[in-house]
């Protein structure tokens, strides 16, 4: 159903944009249009993950830099049956991550140093879990077509008030309305496609990291923080916080039209549901080890209490 849903609304938002550029100039403005899409889709199809991990200054880590880190995305990736990402680590305190790339082969995901000081390892596992969920879904290369196309109409929508047809006439009515209209629409289509894609991301990471509760957990910790917290590339670029697992820019609560990302609450609930369903899952409170950050900040741990599970130990 996220499937049909995703590709029901990503086709309204390519025939809202070719309606704009018929309505302003006619076939040939949607022609223009349609390369100017094209062109757009091309670029960020090879180039996004790099533009979007400049933006947020992240550093690559490895075994050697950040073995604990890396080595949770490792197991977990080999769990999800997808090639190794690369995995960064981005200074920032508001905690948060995200996913990028093309296909799960050239896929990046990263953390902020604000979530690895906050979460222990099982509620880290199962945010990384849920981002691998979003690559093994395809939901990189998606979120890209939407925000290179919601882009576009903007664009468009921008220069229309100063388009003339071909018959040196403005588009009228019509097309002015048009010019109004259709960003609004298009940002309400975007958002819809980033909520579907989350809540599919959250199944995707408890059956990943085996643990729902622990993701239901780090969910709660994270959007507490990054109320607190600023985070500086959001208001620099407020597209980017439909990137991270919890929005980068806080707009009210609730699944509403004008958010990018469902309710925190409903998404906690479907993953208590999900836990409720798996055999043998795991308890609800969770373990109390705290993750090294091994980010340049120090971190205090916890002790681990003694019957904690953890599926997620270092060989």
């Amino acid at each position: 159903m996220n499937t049909l849903k995703t590709g029901m609304l990503l086709a309204a938002l390519t025939a809202l944009f070719m309606a704009l550029g018929f309505t302003l100039g006619g076939r040939a403005g949607m022609v223009i249009a349609l390369m100017i899409a094209v062109g757009m889709n091309l670029f960020t199809y090879w180039n996004a993950d790099k533009i979007v991990l400049k933006m947020h200054h992240a550093r690559e880590v490895d075994a050697q830099t950040a073995p604990e880190f890396y080595g949770i995305v490792r197991e977990l990736a080999d769990r999800a049956k997808l090639p190794m990402p690369r995995v960064y680590i981005v200074d920032q305190p508001q905690p948060n991550a995200f996913a990028t790339g093309r296909d799960p082969n050239h896929a990046a995901v990263a953390a902020t140093t604000g979530l690895l000081n906050i979460l222990n390892r099982d509620e880290i596992a199962g945010v990384m879990a849920h981002e691998l969920g979003h690559v093994r879904n395809r939901d990189t290369l998606i979120m890209t077509m939407v925000a290179t196309i919601a882009g576009a109409i903007s664009m468009l929508a921008n220069f229309g008030l100063f388009f003339r047809g071909g018959d040196g006439r403005s588009p009228g009515w019509a097309g002015l309305l048009a010019v109004f209209v259709a960003p609004f629409a298009a940002m309400i289509v975007q958002m819809a496609i980033s909520r579907t894609r989350e809540y599919g991301a959250d199944r995707a990471g408890a059956e990943i990291s085996g643990k729902p509760l622990a993701l239901a957990s780090a969910l709660e910790k994270l959007q507490r923080g990054a109320a607190r917290t600023r985070n500086p590339v959001a208001e620099r670029i407020p597209a980017t916080s439909q990137l991270y697992i919890i929005p980068g820019l806080s707009r009210g609560g609730g699944d509403n039209w004008f958010s990018t990302h469902p309710d925190t609450g409903n998404r906690i609930a479907e993953l208590q549901r999900i836990a409720g369903a798996m055999p043998q899952v795991e308890s609800a409170a969770p373990p109390t080890s705290v993750a090294r950050a091994e980010a340049s900040v120090p971190v205090t741990r916890s002790p681990r209490r003694a019957s904690a599970l953890d599926p997620l130990k270092r060989g």
